[in-house]
């Protein structure tokens, strides 16, 4: 296993803990040299909070851990494509690194605003991206 795939089974987990809380199972973690330095998982019903995405709780712990806004030296792991509120939060914090599973073909900030995110930010997409997909399925479909 590569690290990518280790740092996405991190934010899967994350998501495990959202589907468990009947939150849609969105999971993310923040990694900096090589150490997971934040965790987030969507908790929009449990805040009653449209902003409480699982990037959004991820960027704010990275930042209060780091003690600072950027986080150019980062790396963000989601397991949906980030929103196009994401993607304006991940430019501003200067996220270093991208990378996501499944691509959101609804609401991916790369339908809405393709250059949404900060130029330097590298992106990886498609990281364990039928594992994340099958979860927030199998969600949607238990909503049914």
């Amino acid at each position: 296993m590569n690290s990518h795939e280790k740092y996405m089974r991190l934010a899967l987990n994350e998501a495990l803990l959202a589907y468990e809380q009947n939150e849609i199972p969105v999971g993310a973690v923040v990694v900096s040299k090589g150490r997971v330095i934040a965790r987030g998982h969507n908790l929009t019903e449990t805040l009653n909070d449209v902003t409480a995405h699982a990037e959004m709780q991820a960027i704010t712990a990275a930042a209060s851990t780091l003690g600072g806004k950027y986080l150019q030296d980062c790396s963000l792991y989601v397991t949906l494509e980030p929103c196009l509120m994401c993607a304006g939060a991940i430019a501003w914090s200067q996220v270093g690194e991208l990378i996501y599973g499944c691509t959101d073909e609804k609401k991916g900030y790369h339908l809405q605003a393709p250059g949404a995110l900060h130029p330097r930010t590298k992106v990886i997409s498609g990281i364990l991206a039928d594992e994340a997909a099958r979860l927030l399925r199998d969600f949607f479909q238990n909503k049914r």
